[in-house]
């Protein structure tokens, strides 16, 4: 099928960013004190495109790359943090249909629900390997319950993408990869959501009573407590651009920290703004790595891929924290006033340090791969 939906640019989207990150910015400082979700963003995401940005224009979408992806999260975390990063949930979900798609594998039904607005939430941080809950073989499908959490966007969210461990299936204990809609009888929200950091991503629980899954709702059906394939494609579909969002927060702390400082001729906060800048470089330059291996969601779906990507995304979050640190550092006791966006950079930036895999189970995910094994995350 041949698209006449016009090319659009880098620019473009990111323009489309800016607009939506300027609507937003003066609600930011509110909404991090009261911890509720911007849901108006969700609209504007909607209606500015770019929340069907990386579907494929034949299926009606934007059409945009993998790194025009990244750039929009990194364009709104310059904005607005917390909506940036559960934005993020939702982007790298489509990603990994997008993979698929490329993959010769048919994705039309997850991208016509996008086109029509559908704002996907994903449930699986928690999860992971082993998923949680249980779920019980009934006619023309599964009943399920669990809790699941983190789940950002969720107040938002329209279908909920989630796992389900199946203890009692015929050959072992399995688990289920399903989507449901959020207005399924049995599915809650319960507002847990009460951290240091991006306090406003509404990263609540979804709750799933006895919820029912019909088969076709089933996208896959694997052994529990064994690294699966499908993980390698959320790995390297989703971590590239959860992190181009914590880069833009990185963006505003290094260029406010900048003009704070600009003329100053002090020894020391001359030498901090060198080590700012190192930190925040090591980081551009890890994620640019990430999004140059993706090949544009056309990547080969192998541990060795899985682990590179995890290796950076380790590197990169140790050195946005730094860098956030640094910028606090470099300007003084200002920086550490609450009247200072740093302040709450900082606490955001942190976020990025609990996106799978944190540090210790990265290492031994990656040392694993390296030595020969299977991993075990």
């Amino acid at each position: 099928m041949t698209s006449t939906v016009p090319e659009t640019t880098t620019r473009d989207w990111i323009a489309a960013a800016t607009a939506v990150g300027e609507d937003l910015l003066d609600g930011v400082g509110t909404r991090d004190r009261t911890g509720e979700l911007a849901t108006a963003a969700y609209d504007l995401l909607r209606t500015s495109g770019l929340s069907r940005a990386l579907v494929p224009a034949e299926f009606g979408g934007g059409g945009a790359t993998h790194r025009q992806m990244g750039e929009i999260l990194r364009e709104l975390g310059r904005h607005d943090p917390s909506t940036a990063i559960a934005f993020a949930m939702h982007s790298h979900l489509v990603a990994a249909q997008v993979w698929r798609h490329k993959h010769g594998i048919d994705a039309r039904p997850v991208f016509e629900k996008v086109v029509a607005g559908a704002i996907l939430v994903s449930t699986g941080a928690s999860d992971w390997v082993d998923s949680n809950g249980r779920a019980e073989r009934v006619e023309g499908g599964y009943r399920v319950s669990a809790r699941k959490a983190p789940a950002s966007g969720c107040e938002a969210g329209t279908i909920a993408v989630s796992s389900i461990r199946w203890d009692d299936a015929p050959e072992g204990p399995k688990v289920l990869h399903f989507a449901v809609p959020f207005t399924a009888d049995g599915v809650r929200i319960e507002k847990t959501w009460d951290t240091m950091g991006l306090r406003a991503s509404g990263s609540h629980t979804v709750v799933f009573e006895h919820v029912f899954v019909p088969d076709a709702a089933v996208s896959l059906i694997r052994p529990a407590d064994v690294w699966p394939p499908i993980l390698n494609v959320v790995i390297g579909a989703a971590m590239p651009l959860v992190m181009a969002a914590y880069l833009g927060i990185a963006d505003r702390a290094v260029e406010l920290a900048t003009d704070m400082v600009a003329g100053r001729e002090d020894a020391h906060t001359v030498q901090l703004a060198g080590e700012m800048m190192n930190s925040y470089t090591t980081a551009a330059d890890l994620i640019d790595a990430m999004f140059t291996g993706s090949d544009d969601l056309r990547f080969a779906n192998t541990d060795d891929h899985a682990a590179k990507t995890l290796s950076r995304k380790t590197v990169a979050a140790d050195a946005l924290v730094q860098t956030v640190r640094l910028a606090i550092e470099t300007v003084g006791g200002a920086g550490y006033s609450r009247g200072c966006p740093l302040e709450m950079w900082y606490r955001d930036i942190h976020g990025c340090l609990f996106h799978p895999l944190p540090r210790a189970k990265q290492t031994r995910f990656t040392g694993q791969v390296m030595l020969g094994h299977s991993p075990r995350a």
